[in-house]
């Protein structure tokens, strides 16, 4: 019982370092942090601007791979058009998780 525990544990564990590992590869973190503003926000205010609602996960994923303009100030994100929906998906999902 303890093995599965452990094993179900490390399971727990895998996907939050494979999203890092995806904003990392996709260069996501050159322009923003889990807890600090730096050319973009920092994923944990994204988080609390998202936070209540219902298709925030699918509003996010969409953001991502679209870019935009006006919603953190005036630097635009670019568009990350090559990323996967589901990689997108993967991210918002993570961002909006606390990014942990």
């Amino acid at each position: 019982m303890a093995g599965a525990v452990m094993v179900g544990g490390g399971l727990a564990a895998a996907p939050a370092w494979a999203n890092l590992a995806l904003a990392q590869k996709n260069a996501c973190m050159a322009c923003h942090s889990v807890d600090k503003k730096l050319v973009g926000p920092a994923y944990r205010d994204v988080a609390k601007k998202y936070a209540g609602q219902a298709d925030a996960q699918a509003q996010l994923a969409k953001s991502i791979k679209a870019g935009g303009s006006g919603k953190w100030g005036a630097v635009p994100m670019p568009p990350q058009a090559a990323l996967s929906d589901a990689d997108a998906s993967t991210l918002a999902a993570w961002i909006l998780g606390g990014s942990k």
